[in-house]
C-alpha cells in the first residue's frame, strides 16, 4: 500500500508463505483507510533485523502490531516484548499439527507480555481487531467499522431471501 500518512499498523510475517492469511489483514484494513506497513522478517533466521523493526516500530508510528507466524510462532510474542503498544498474533496453519503448535505457542505467553491472539489463519479479524483498538481515539474510522458490521448483516440477510426464495436445494448448487 503506497502511503500518503505514517502507517498506524505493522502487519509483519515470518515468511511469505504466510500471506494469503497476512493480506486478509491488509486489505480489511485497506477497506477501512487504515494506513499500514507490511513487512517479511524472520525472528529466527535474521534476530538483528526483527530486533531494529520492534524497536524501531513506535518511532515510525505504529500504534499495534499485527505479526503472523507459524510453528515455534516466536514472532509475535518477541514483538510483543519489545513494542509497548499492543500486539496482535495470527497463529498459521501448519501441516504437521494444523496450527494448534502456533496457536499455542501465541497464547501462552508469560505474564507481562500479553499478545492478543485470533483464530488459525484469522488475518481478516486481526485487521478489525487492530481497526477496533485504532477507532477508540478515532470517531471516523468508528463510523466506518460500524458500516462494515452493517455490511456484513445486509449480506446475511440477502443470503436469507435467496435461500427463502429457491429453496435449499437450489441454493446449494
Amino acid at each position: 500500500m503506497e502511503e500518503r500518512t505514517q502507517a498506524k499498523i505493522g502487519i509483519v510475517m515470518g515468511s511469505d508463505s504466510d500471506m494469503p492469511v497476512m493480506a486478509k489483514a491488509a486489505a480489511v484494513l485497506e477497506e477501512l483507510g487504515v494506513s499500514y506497513e507490511m513487512a517479511i522478517i524472520s525472528a529466527h533466521r535474521e534476530p538483528e533485523v526483527f530486533w531494529a523493526y520492534a524497536k524501531g516500530a513506535r518511532e515510525k508510528g505504529f500504534q499495534v502490531i499485527i505479526a503472523g507466524a507459524g510453528m515455534a510462532a516466536h514472532l509475535p510474542g518477541m514483538c510483543a516484548a519489545i513494542f509497548p503498544l499492543p500486539v496482535i498474533g495470527i497463529p498459521m496453519h501448519t501441516v504437521s499439527l494444523g496450527g494448534k503448535d502456533s496457536l499455542y505457542s501465541i497464547v501462552q505467553m508469560p505474564p507481562g507480555i500479553p499478545v492478543a491472539t485470533v483464530a488459525i489463519g484469522g488475518g481478516t479479524n486481526a485487521g478489525l481487531l487492530a481497526a477496533k483498538i485504532l477507532a477508540v481515539s478515532d470517531p471516523q474510522l468508528l463510523e466506518r467499522l460500524q458500516e462494515y458490521s452493517r455490511s456484513l448483516a445486509g449480506q446475511v440477510q440477502e443470503k436469507d431471501a435467496r435461500l427463502r426464495e429457491v429453496g435449499y436445494r437450489a441454493y446449494e448448487s
